[in-house]
């Protein structure tokens, strides 16, 4: 993104990215509070506010900006069709605060203080978790419904990972051949710079290794794109917008109506762990979570988890 612009709106921006970066924030974290907040900027440019100008009211201009369909996004400077969730308002506001904090650290003048910035109540809907036959028609789908047996093995191979370790999507893409071992055990530099193990299952692992056995190049990079005819890209890794298109598709294909994706996996692996008895506090450490209050929103999931606990822990749950 080029912030010259957004720069002369708001001042410091490029040394706020800059103090992200030296602090070692993740190049997505990094790339969100950019994105973030050159989106306040051309508020503020469309607005005619500047930045100095800012008050209460400005935000509130701001907050209901962003609750509607005609902002523009800060990249494409398009029109945005659907409607932001509490949660990516929030995340923009933060991202406000943030950048105002980091003002005050470096002894600029600010209109308004960091506290100022209040966040927008957000809508806690109950969460919806795939059986898990629907997750297996899912994980399978690649192998009906690709054309070309390399991007079947391929997709198969990514979402038997993604279901057997629980890891993340960006960190599924970004794996090399050399994260994985003959047990399979797989090192990951999560979110947050977080390292933990993962671990394959066997019907994984059988999975992976068909995939590799087509693998006749030297690239490092473990799920590689493809163009026409199966070519290699020149395109190391495969990319995280393309793999998200491809799952949206097997789940039309499918019909299944309970939203399935990459995160969905993920939901569901801890699920079903939960449910099969593993303990919460492992399941943490799998997800890498820095919290048990975040893990405990995946295992409390599932509508049969629930009512299993209550029929089962209810002090009157016998008939007298």
């Amino acid at each position: 993104m080029n912030t010259t612009k957004d720069q002369e709106t708001l001042p410091l921006l490029d040394d706020f990215l800059l103090f992200l970066k030296s602090n070692r924030y993740s190049v997505e974290t990094v790339y969100n509070y950019e994105r973030d907040l050159i989106s306040f900027a051309g508020f503020l440019a469309d607005a005619h506010i500047a930045f100095d100008a800012i008050d209460k009211k400005t935000l509130e201009y701001y907050k209901a900006y962003l609750s509607s369909v005609d902002r523009v996004t800060p990249v494409e400077g398009l029109k945005n069709t659907g409607e932001l969730s509490g949660t990516s308002i929030n995340r923009m506001l933060s991202a406000l605060r943030r950048y105002l904090t980091f003002l005050i650290d470096m002894d600029q003048k600010i209109p308004i203080p960091p506290e100022v910035v209040k966040l927008v109540k957000t809508v806690h809907r109950h969460p919806k978790v795939a059986e898990l036959s629907d997750l297996i028609r899912f994980i399978e789908a690649p192998s009906r419904l690709e054309k070309d047996s390399r991007v079947a093995l391929r997709n198969r191979a990514m979402l038997e990972l993604l279901f057997a370790t629980g890891m993340r999507i960006s960190e599924l893409v970004n794996l090399t051949r050399e994260q994985i071992d003959d047990s399979g055990k797989i090192f990951i530099l999560g979110k947050g710079k977080k390292e933990r193990f993962v671990y394959l299952t066997e019907r994984a692992k059988a999975h992976l290794d068909s995939y590799l056995r087509i693998r006749h190049d030297r690239v490092p990079a473990l799920f590689i794109p493809y163009r026409g005819r199966g070519r290699l890209s020149v395109k190391q890794h495969i990319s995280t917008n393309y793999f998200q298109e491809r799952l949206k598709w097997y789940r039309l294909q499918l019909r299944i109506n309970v939203p399935v994706s990459a995160h969905a996996l993920r939901h569901g692996f801890a699920t079903y762990l939960a449910e099969a008895g593993a303990n919460p506090a492992a399941i943490q450490i799998l997800l890498g979570h820095e919290s048990l209050v975040t893990t405990t929103r995946y295992v409390h999931a599932s509508d049969r988890y629930a009512e299993e606990t209550h029929h089962k822990f209810h002090p009157l749950k016998e008939a007298r």
